[in-house]
């Protein structure tokens, strides 16, 4: 049996009605509206005000008002207390490490993860995610207060005279004072930490919290990434005691290593050994606790024991006075008064503020949905945005600086039986308890063991590296994703791979459309279904009627390629058979006498060229819109082929296609007699049905039929 036996009506299968009675959809008919109804409408919509959308308008921006009151005492509270303790007690040496990346006091960083492990428990959305110091972040603010130190005057961190004669006078819209180097330091700090809120409460409002969706995992990953190795190749200079200032600007990874190299010789030998000595202890210690969580209730605290162990040797060694060796110093106990940013600092800011802000929504946003969906709730990106932005304002006043969600205290929330955000509760408690009584405990506790706290929790990120195989397997788009956004973030600057990586992303997405091919259709045997005859066998075609699919939207970007794909698919180039009917029209002049027309030659030539092409059906299924060229685009393809005396229709367009074809004019109408309706097909079949009726109207039939 032939192809052309298993398409040709009979009366049997009523092929014939069918081919009189296409699939006919009528579409619904919108009432126009003016601008003035639709502005009046969302005016109404959004700003009026009724008792009840008063109370859904609290409710969605204070979330634990609505959760709190349905509490289950009994089931939750034990898995939130033992998770908020295992947390808490986790933040105290990680949030005294990370102070270290920011260029902070170890103080700050303990007041940055009280404050916002509570005013997310009342604004987020998530019941599990943990809110406060996260690594990246601590770097990129880090990296802006260094740069702000250095324009207004003050000498390195390690400098012997950092503290006592460096100084400026400060005027902070309210007050002047002396502030020495760290005042100065957190007064920046705080200043990028509330321009960052301020960012991110207004896309809150704006309602832009999908901008969450163009920034993927994997260029998210290889930011990650890229800063981890930052912030690594930072904490060398405190694993050996060495005193050296931030690299500043681009290339800082390489920087930094040439100046840790050109000071090895000065290396502390105390810190040096410390170090050692504590990497060998929680390296393994670490691994055990990964490997046994299953069967762990809890996290061993082995980071805390380390803490305590070497702040006590720290202290009856004298590793201070007798070894120099760097240690957090002075931490005072209860809480300083309010300080209003630094207004004047903002516009120096503000671009880095900006990046922050993205960097710390996404990073929030993305691990909020991950564990939404693993336990079966939805969270809010836009009442995500509030609450991380607020998290970021009002601690800000407080001498805090910016903070996200953090994967790893996440994981460790989850696992230890967290339910609401009661746990964080409970670990803010436990902080305010260190920051009350504890904290001056830790002034010998050295800085080289807060550093290698910061390197073992870099494991996570830099284990991605072993990753790359399988990523590259999976899909080789995302991966050269990753490698960008980590090299530019690693070796170039770390703000800069953020905006790479965005643009690879968006260049990937735009190279895709471009790669998209025009796909031959074949119909199954048993249905009136097609697919790519290249990719599934049995698939069975109509003589004179080719069907072609094209996955992707045809717009100015790629609408040449387009119609260079289809006309190589088709394996008739109509522009080429033009060129080669006027080489034949040419050849005619010179061969036949004067006077005798050549058309009919150039005509007849050119049919007996495509005779087996008499129609073309464009499946528009997987075309997701059009823009002007795209329409222009079907239009030249149309007239080319008619020119052959090919016709071509359009079948399973979407609405909005439609609608763009029409307003397009790619319908045309015919003069005198009101114009003709527009031919559309909602199915393949009725297409190519429609094609070969016309094609039996002028005369040319199929011989099988």
């Amino acid at each position: 049996m032939t192809d052309a036996d298993d398409f040709c009506p009979t009366a049997e299968d009523g092929a014939e009605s069918d081919q009189q009675h296409p699939l006919i959809l009528q579409r619904v008919q919108e009432e126009p509206k003016s601008w003035q109804t639709v502005a009046s409408n969302r005016l109404k919509k959004n700003c009026s005000c009724t008792p009840k959308k008063a109370k859904s308008k609290i409710l969605g921006f204070v979330p634990i008002v609505k959760w709190l009151p349905r509490y289950q005492l009994k089931e939750w509270i034990l898995g939130d207390v033992m998770s908020g303790l295992i947390v808490g007690i986790l933040l105290v040496p990680q949030s005294i490490a990370y102070s270290l990346l920011a260029s902070q006091d170890p103080i700050y960083g303990l007041y940055t993860s009280f404050f916002a492990s509570i005013i997310y428990a009342f604004l987020g959305t998530s019941r599990h995610i943990s809110v406060g110091i996260f690594g990246v972040l601590c770097l990129l603010v880090g990296q802006v207060v260094d740069r702000e130190l250095a324009l207004a005057g003050y000498l390195p961190e390690n400098s012997i005279l950092s503290s006592n004669d460096s100084s400026i006078l400060l005027g902070n819209g309210s007050f002047g004072m002396d502030c020495d180097r760290s005042c100065y330091a957190i007064t920046v700090g705080a200043t990028v930490t509330f321009t960052a809120g301020v960012y991110q409460v207004l896309m809150g409002i704006f309602q832009v919290g999908f901008v969450s969706v163009y920034l993927s995992d994997s260029l998210l990953s290889g930011f990650a990434t890229g800063a981890s190795l930052t912030i690594l190749t930072s904490q060398f200079k405190y694993l050996l005691g060495l005193k050296i200032p931030r690299a500043q600007g681009w290339f800082t990874l390489f920087k930094t290593w040439y100046s840790v190299l050109s000071n090895l010789q000065n290396t502390n030998v105390c810190d040096l050994v410390t170090s050692l000595v504590c990497l060998m202890i929680l390296l393994p210690t670490k691994e055990l606790n990964d490997r046994f969580k299953a069967k762990l209730k809890a996290p061993i605290p082995f980071e805390l024991f380390v803490v305590v162990i070497a702040t006590l040797a720290s202290h009856f060694g004298n590793f201070n006075i007798d070894y120099g060796s760097g240690v957090a110093g002075t931490i005072p106990t209860g809480f300083l008064p309010p300080q209003m940013p630094l207004w004047s600092l903002i516009p120096n800011v503000a671009v880095d503020a900006f990046s922050i802000a993205i960097v710390g929504f996404a990073i929030t946003v993305s691990l909020s949905e991950m564990f939404a969906k693993k336990h079966g709730y939805t969270v809010d990106a836009n009442q995500e945005m509030y609450a991380i932005g607020f998290c970021n304002i009002l601690p800000s006043f407080f001498r805090c600086f910016t903070t996200s969600a953090a994967l790893t205290k996440t994981l460790v929330k989850e696992s230890t039986g967290c339910q609401t955000q009661i746990s964080g509760i409970i670990s803010a408690l436990l902080l305010l308890l260190v920051l009350l009584v504890i904290a001056p405990l830790f002034y010998s506790l050295q800085k080289c063991v807060l550093a290698v706290i910061i390197l073992v929790n870099l494991r996570g990120a830099l284990r991605k590296f072993l990753d790359l195989p399988s990523m590259w397997r999976a899909n080789r788009v995302d991966t050269s994703i990753w490698l960008v956004t980590m090299a530019t973030s690693a070796l170039v600057n770390t703000e800069l791979g953020l905006l790479v990586g965005v643009l690879v992303s968006a260049l990937c997405v735009l190279a895709r459309t471009q790669q998209a091919k025009v796909l031959k259709l074949g119909r199954a045997s048993n249905r009136e279904y097609y697919e790519d005859v290249s990719s599934y066998r049995g698939l069975q075609t109509h003589p004179g009627v080719a069907v072609f699919r094209y996955d992707a939207p045809i717009y100015y970007a790629n609408q040449s390629l387009f119609k260079k794909s289809l006309y190589k698919s088709a394996g008739l180039d109509p522009l080429r058979e033009k060129s080669r009917a006027m080489k034949f029209k040419r050849k005619k002049k010179q061969d036949v006498p004067e006077g005798k027309p050549t058309h009919e030659h150039e005509a007849a030539a050119t049919l007996m060229e495509n005779k087996s092409l008499r129609g073309v059906v464009i499946d528009g299924s997987s075309i997701s819109f059009l823009d002007t060229a795209g329409v222009n685009a079907l239009k030249e393809v149309r007239k080319d082929y008619a020119e052959l005396g090919v016709n071509v229709v359009l079948a399973q367009c979407n609405t909005s296609v439609l609608d763009s074809l029409q307003r397009g004019g790619y319908h045309p109408k015919a003069e005198g007699d009101g114009g003709e309706e527009a031919v559309i097909f909602y199915t393949i079949e009725d297409a190519v049905r429609y094609v070969q009726s016309l094609s039996a109207a002028n005369g040319v039939q199929d011989s099988k039929c």
